[in-house]
């Protein structure tokens, strides 16, 4: 494999831990669930991003750029770690937000201008359509500009993912059995590519499966066609044999609900069963609705007792805060 002649920055800490969730295996009565903590990334308070970042602002400082851009919703997990790359390595930070500013500043929002990002909000344009409006302004004003791509998934944000699988595959030595299943939220699709070439490329038996977040696909593409494109572009960059085929992306859309970060009684019960019973905190777009999809599923017997299943927590925490109304569990 050849991804680590690609540059990289270190922005995180690694290994995170793999656990046993013995507590909410019990309360399922279902099979032996373990979490990947990537929420425990070390960034901007942690989060999925920070491994693909590494690699992508590796590339940005190996073109010379001093300014980066990218865009995501209000609360967006990615665009928060992404301002403190940013103000880690001297890059100066443009973020393109959906929505209006609020006037009330929390969660994942707060932290970006803490960070000392610049804020240009996009009203319903959540997913980057107006960065290159901003590029050219800023190309103007004598930037050196590099674009980040949403959700940070493109093919060296999937070669980060590789990378992680490798980290997981030494982890799982020390459990005596296999894993069966990873399952995890799916949304802009690098981090799903990433984990299912990894699956490939150390010969992983458990099955890789997806829990969709949003209703949408990205750019007019289905999310299964980015996944395997993705999937694909990095296996050829890492210098893979392995392909990567439609079949193999297995992405669940039964839990979309009314859609991207629309909060529902899935979410919320995720959140509390999760904190009850285990002192780990879900975010309430992606990991609350992959979690909660997972849960609906085990009680729905689609896994036996004997499956050992890991959930990979993708972070997003902070968000919490900001959606407190929705997600608050009362007393």
């Amino acid at each position: 494999m050849k991804s680590n002649h690609y540059k990289k920055v270190s922005l995180g800490f690694f290994p995170t831990p793999v656990v046993e969730l013995k507590r909410l295996s019990q309360e399922l009565g279902g099979p032996t669930l373990f979490i990947k903590r990537d929420d425990n990334t070390g960034l901007g308070l942690g989060g999925n991003k920070t491994r693909k970042l590494e690699y992508i602002l590796g590339d940005a400082l190996g073109q010379g750029a001093d300014t980066i851009i990218t865009a995501g919703a209000m609360q967006s997990n990615h665009c928060r770690q992404t301002a403190a790359a940013a103000a880690s390595l001297g890059l100066e930070c443009h973020l393109v937000l959906g929505g209006d500013e609020p006037e009330t500043v929390n969660g994942n929002l707060l932290l970006d201008q803490i960070f000392g990002s610049h804020i240009h909000w996009a009203g319903d344009n959540r997913k980057g359509e107006d960065i290159p409006n901003i590029v050219a302004q800023l190309t103007n004003a004598g930037k050196r500009v590099y674009v980040v791509p949403y959700g940070g998934s493109n093919a060296l944000g999937a070669l980060a993912f590789l990378e992680a699988m490798n980290e997981l595959q030494k982890q799982l030595k020390i459990f005596e059995k296999p894993l069966t299943h990873i399952v995890f939220a799916s949304s802009s699709g690098g981090t799903h590519s990433g984990i299912l070439l990894g699956k490939l490329a150390f010969n992983m038996a458990a099955e890789i499966l997806g829990i969709n977040i949003d209703k949408d696909g990205v750019n007019g593409v289905s999310l299964e066609q980015v996944i395997l494109s993705l999937a694909n572009e990095a296996a050829e960059m890492a210098g893979l044999d392995q392909r990567v085929l439609i079949n193999d992306v297995r992405l669940n859309s039964d839990y979309v609900g009314d859609g991207y970060a629309v909060i529902g009684a899935l979410e919320k019960q995720a959140i509390s069963l999760l904190a009850r019973t285990e002192g780990i905190l879900l975010d309430p777009i992606y990991t609350a609705r992959a979690m909660g999809g997972l849960v609906d599923m085990i009680r729905a017997e689609k896994f036996n007792k004997n499956d050992r299943v890991l959930f990979w927590h993708t972070g997003g925490t902070p968000a919490l805060f900001a959606y407190s109304d929705e997600v608050s569990c009362g007393s």
